[in-house]
């Protein structure tokens, strides 16, 4: 079947939930190219269920995922940031880090300084509690991504992590004019 684009129509792969949707609207509309619903839906149909993942060694730190993050762009940049910094390092909301930082503040596990010039910035570093739970904790959370990885093959997951890196690399517009 040819798609109205030109395109060969791809056959539905798999028997996940993106399939289904994908069989649902070839019935209804069998002249569509759903091709771009089969990568974008299993993308965020991955996403989401990533996040909603019990991530183990996480849980048993009282961390969550973004916390985790937090504390991992200040132990991978090695030195203070900015809440803004910080905010672009997570790809998070200056909201979203406030409260985390909070919370990591109360736990003991990052220090906040005024800066010494502008009263209004606040420079952040973990503490030594914060960059050992950090490290304890890194081994055993990337165990546990391996183990969620562990279906597809090394060069498949190699495969994967080309094709994500190129599609995320346009989305960014840093091969082309394409942007989010």
């Amino acid at each position: 079947m040819t798609a109205p684009n030109g395109r060969q129509a791809r056959a539905t792969r798999g028997d996940d939930t993106v399939s289904a949707v994908v069989r649902q609207w070839r019935a209804v509309h069998p002249d569509l190219d759903t091709g771009p619903m089969e990568i974008i839906g299993r993308i965020n149909r991955c996403a989401a269920l990533l996040q909603q993942a019990d991530d183990g060694p996480l849980r048993r730190t009282g961390l969550s995922r973004p916390e985790f993050d937090l504390l991992g762009a200040l132990r991978r940049t090695g030195h203070e940031l900015t809440p803004s910094e910080l905010a672009r390092e997570t790809y998070s909301s200056g909201a979203a880090v406030t409260k985390r930082l909070k919370q990591l503040t109360e736990r003991g596990l990052v220090e906040r300084r005024g800066d010494a010039r502008d009263r209004r910035v606040a420079h952040v570093r973990l503490t030594d509690a914060g960059s050992a739970l950090f490290d304890g904790t890194l081994p055993e959370q990337l165990a546990y991504e391996t183990s969620v990885l562990s279906v597809l093959d090394p060069q498949g997951q190699d495969e994967l992590a080309g094709l994500l890196g190129e599609l995320l690399g346009r989305l960014e517009g840093r091969h082309g004019t394409l942007r989010a």
